[in-house]
C-alpha cells in the first residue's frame, strides 16, 4: 500500500521536531539545516508525496535507480498540474565508480561522494562536454573502516585543493558516513572530525564562499549529526515510517 501524504507529513513534521531540539542544545538556527530525502525504500507515488511536503531535493545511492527515478520524477513533471515553489535537484549519495559518471551527470545536480582525484577529473572532464557545473561534495572516511569508501581525513585538505582548480565542479563541502554502531560517541566522533576537518580547511580558504556545507546524518543518527554541526541530513527511512 503507498505511504499517504498524512503519514509522510507527520514523519517529517517530527523530524524537524527533533533538528529543532538537537539545534536548540547547541545553539543553532534550524533554518541552517536542509534534508535530502533519499527515496530507494519508496515508489513514484512516494516521490509525489514528497514534493505535495515540500521537499524537493531528492537522492538515490545506486546510479541505475538515480537514473530510472529521475526519468519517472521528469516525465511526473510534465504532467503535474501545478508548478513546484523550487525545482527537484536529485543527489547521487552513493559510491561511485568513474565509468559510471556519465550516467550520474544525466540525472544528479549533485555529488555527495567524490572520494578521489580521479573521480574529480572524471566528473569535470564530463560535465565539460555536455556544459554542466556540478556541485560536488568531498567524500572522508572519518571513522577509519576499512569496509568504507572515502578520502582519509589526513589527506582532504590537499586533495580539497586539487579539486577547486577543476573548472566544471564546485567543491560545496565535505561528506562522511558515521560508523555502524549503537554506540553514539563512536558516532559523535566520526562527525565531530568532519567538523574539525572543515573548519581546517575553511581557515585555509580551501572552496572560497562555496563551501560552507555539511552532509551527515541519516535516519539513524541526524539528531547527533545536527549537534556536530550538519547542514545536509539524508534521510530515508524516517521519512517513511
Amino acid at each position: 500500500m503507498a505511504i499517504s501524504q498524512g503519514r509522510i507529513q507527520k514523519n517529517l513534521g517530527r523530524i524537524r521536531d527533533n533538528i529543532a531540539a538537537a539545534c536548540g542544545r547547541v545553539g543553532r538556527d534550524p533554518r541552517e539545516i536542509s534534508i535530502v530525502a533519499v527515496t530507494k525504500t519508496t515508489d513514484l507515488d512516494g516521490m509525489k508525496r514528497l514534493l505535495d511536503v515540500g521537499l524537493t531535493d531528492l537522492a538515490e545511492s545506486r546510479v541505475q535507480q538515480l537514473t530510472e527515478r529521475a526519468g519517472e520524477m521528469a516525465a511526473y513533471l510534465q504532467r503535474r498540474q501545478s508548478p513546484l515553489p523550487t525545482p527537484v535537484r536529485w543527489h547521487m549519495v552513493g559510491h561511485l565508480q568513474r565509468n559510471k559518471v556519465r550516467a550520474v551527470l544525466s540525472a544528479a545536480d549533485c555529488i555527495h561522494s567524490v572520494d578521489s582525484l580521479r573521480l574529480a577529473e572524471e566528473i569535470d572532464t564530463r560535465a565539460e562536454s555536455i556544459g554542466r557545473l556540478i556541485d560536488v561534495f568531498l567524500q572522508l572516511n572519518c571513522s577509519e573502516e576499512k569496509q568504507k569508501f572515502g578520502c582519509a581525513v589526513g589527506a582532504a585538505a590537499h586533495l580539497g585543493e586539487i579539486m577547486c582548480t577543476l573548472k566544471n565542479i564546485r567543491l560545496i563541502g565535505l561528506m562522511t558516513m558515521a560508523p555502524l554502531s549503537d554506540d553514539p560517541k563512536e558516532v559523535r566522533h566520526a562527525f565531530s572530525r568532519l567538523k574539525e576537518m572543515f573548519e581546517e580547511m575553511r581557515n585555509d580558504k580551501i572552496g572560497g564562499d562555496n563551501f560552507r556545507h555539511l552532509s551527515m546524518g541519516m535516519s539513524q543518527d541526524y539528531p547527533i549529526a545536527v549537534e556536530e554541526g550538519a547542514t545536509v541530513l539524508r534521510i530515508g527511512s524516517a521519512l517513511f515510517e
